[in-house]
């Protein structure tokens, strides 16, 4: 198996609730697995995702947990999610049920380099980019 690179999304107990609306989105298999299902000490946590992997029939990756309360959870931090290509329709989908609740950082229109880009931070309180190639 060759090596590849997945976003590892942390969350403050709605982890489930996250990567059922990136399922919803992007489709492909969810699997998750809670803290309960791995024995863990902390019963009122037993319920909160420990691990959960999505991975799209395109090939896009998502992983994500919940963040135990003896651990500090540091939302988004430094980091962005970045989706780009130039398939106009597939990516403006992503966009539209990405934005459903979410706060517009740009909308996503014509950028000076002429494509088309856009950034938001989702309901979950998780970055993205959208950037679409122009046409030639």
């Amino acid at each position: 198996m060759p090596a590849s690179l997945n976003p590892y999304l942390s969350f403050k107990s709605n982890a489930r609730e996250a990567m059922e609306f990136y399922k919803s989105i992007f489709g492909g298999e969810l699997s998750m697995s809670t803290f309960g299902d791995f024995g863990s000490a902390e019963p009122a946590e037993s319920g909160l995702i420990m691990h959960s992997f999505l991975e799209a029939p395109n090939g896009f990756k998502l992983m994500g947990s919940d963040t135990p309360a003896r651990m500090t959870y540091n939302p988004a931090g430094n980091i962005t999610i970045s989706l780009s290509g130039d398939d106009e329709a597939e990516l403006r989908g992503y966009w539209d049920k990405l934005a459903q609740g979410a706060e517009i950082g740009m909308l996503l229109d014509k950028a000076p380099w002429g494509d088309s880009f856009g950034m938001l931070t989702d309901r979950f309180g998780i970055p993205w980019m959208i950037n679409i190639g122009a046409t030639k």
